[in-house]
């Protein structure tokens, strides 16, 4: 459940994995725990999740991380999906 891969799930996984070059990434469906709530558009890919491991964040703040992360995605958070979180981890960091 919440593994779906709809068209925007796909992009987001693309954009991640051509700019972080992730050891581990996971894209998250939520919308469904999220259906008739607000920002469900009906698309089926309102909500997500993301898990980014990538040496590229080694050395990086949280919120350091959080901006490679926003700023590889360009207009999907807030714009295309109503809510996006996401847990970024160095290689060797606790998950």
């Amino acid at each position: 459940m919440g593994r779906m891969s709809g068209p925007v799930a796909q992009e987001i996984e693309t954009l991640l994995r051509g700019a972080l070059a992730p050891t581990r990434l996971e894209v998250i469906n939520d919308s469904a725990r999220h259906h008739g709530h607000a920002g469900d558009d009906g698309s089926g890919e309102s909500h997500f999740t993301v898990i980014v491991e990538s040496p590229h964040f080694e050395g990086k703040n949280r919120l350091a991380r959080q901006r490679m992360v926003l700023g590889a995605l360009g207009d999907i958070p807030g714009e295309r999906v109503h809510a996006f979180a996401m847990k970024c981890i160095a290689p060797g960091e606790a998950s």
